[in-house]
């Protein structure tokens, strides 16, 4: 399982995608972020934005086409799982 904090961000701006053939996780996104605030003597404009990446090779026993995610407050997990051994 890989838990990520992302504050600030909807489900839809995260992008998780499986590299099948190399075997990677791979979790992206954009943050785009600005905050204004005036009153009558002065007006200041925040901004900040940035990409950003993550890689994951998960171990050989997962079952990487049964990868799940999901996304609430804030925190995105996404749970690999694995292939029981019997």
């Amino acid at each position: 399982m890989f838990k990520a904090d992302l504050p600030g961000l909807k489900k839809e701006e995260v992008k998780v995608e499986i590299e099948e053939d190399d075997r990677v996780l791979q979790i992206s996104s954009e943050r785009n972020f600005e905050k204004e605030e005036k009153n009558d003597t002065w007006h200041r404009v925040q901004r900040s934005s940035g990409k950003f990446t993550r890689r994951f090779r998960p171990p050989e026993n997962t079952k990487m086409y049964e990868v799940k995610a999901s996304m609430e407050n804030g925190v995105l997990t996404v749970t690999v799982p694995k292939v029981e051994v019997l």
